[in-house]
């Protein structure tokens, strides 16, 4: 019938909700915020590929004092922005304007239109949707904080500005971990956290100096040869020709 497969086809699109009641931690994540497992969970219903970065990956790999909204890095591919933008535009995101604790789920939000275009542009997203948080990562030379100085292009300093990691290498270093029974995420490495991390304290990607040893100006002594003595003249003699014997009396 038409109307039963027009209904179908409207259920198959529908984007899942979010849940935070039923979110269970695994043993030794209790420590993690309901909310953030919440999310994370209407993440992969929705179909969307990322690496958690960010204060909640933070939280997962152990840190007990991370405090703050669930940040992810998307799967730069299409289909990944139009699922992402698909399931915030369902649950009426808007942009997070924060008034005390990051993740808290405090402050106002402001209506804006959202674009796959639009999200894949943008170097870091801080969006708001009823209690729950997230914000999007740009990777690579989208990642907020990257300078466009060049690849290989130093500073005045001699500092050269750290690039953001592509999704790929995020993506290669991630670890898989379960934080409720049927909700696993990739989680960026120690390493890449950091650099993130130093972002959001800074504003800018980390630096990293080059520097090299001074070379002396004089050239080195060539070696000299062995058994010359040391002024450079030729060896004299060792003795004068000795006499020839005396005759026998």
């Amino acid at each position: 019938m038409p109307g039963a497969k027009r209904t179908s086809m409207l259920l198959k699109h529908r984007s899942p909700g979010i849940d935070a009641k039923s979110v269970q931690p695994r043993a030794g994540l209790e420590h993690l915020d309901r909310k953030s497992i919440a999310v994370l969970r209407w993440l992969n219903a929705s179909h969307v590929d990322y690496v958690v970065v960010g204060p909640v990956a933070h939280a997962i790999r152990g840190d007990h004092a991370a405090k703050g909204p669930v940040a992810i890095v998307p799967a730069p591919y299409s289909r990944n922005w139009d699922r992402l933008t698909r399931a915030l535009v369902a649950e009426h995101a808007g942009l997070r304007s924060d008034r005390g604790v990051p993740g808290s789920g405090g402050g106002d939000s402001v209506s804006v239109k959202l674009t796959p275009d639009k999200l894949a542009r943008g170097r870091r997203w801080m969006l708001r949707f009823g209690e729950f948080d997230l914000d999007i990562e740009g990777s690579g030379t989208r990642a907020a904080g990257a300078r466009s100085a060049g690849p290989g292009r130093a500073g005045e300093d001699g500092t050269h500005p750290a690039r953001a990691p592509r999704y790929q290498e995020l993506l290669y270093e991630a670890n898989r971990f379960e934080v409720a029974d049927g909700v696993s995420v990739e989680v960026a490495s120690p390493e890449d956290l950091e650099h993130f991390s130093h972002v959001r304290r800074t504003g800018t990607a980390p630096e990293f100096r080059v520097t090299r040893n001074a070379v002396s100006e004089e050239e080195p002594k060539a070696p000299e040869p062995a058994g010359e003595p040391a002024g450079g003249s030729e060896p004299e003699a060792a003795s004068e020709a000795a006499p020839d014997a005396a005759p026998d009396a």
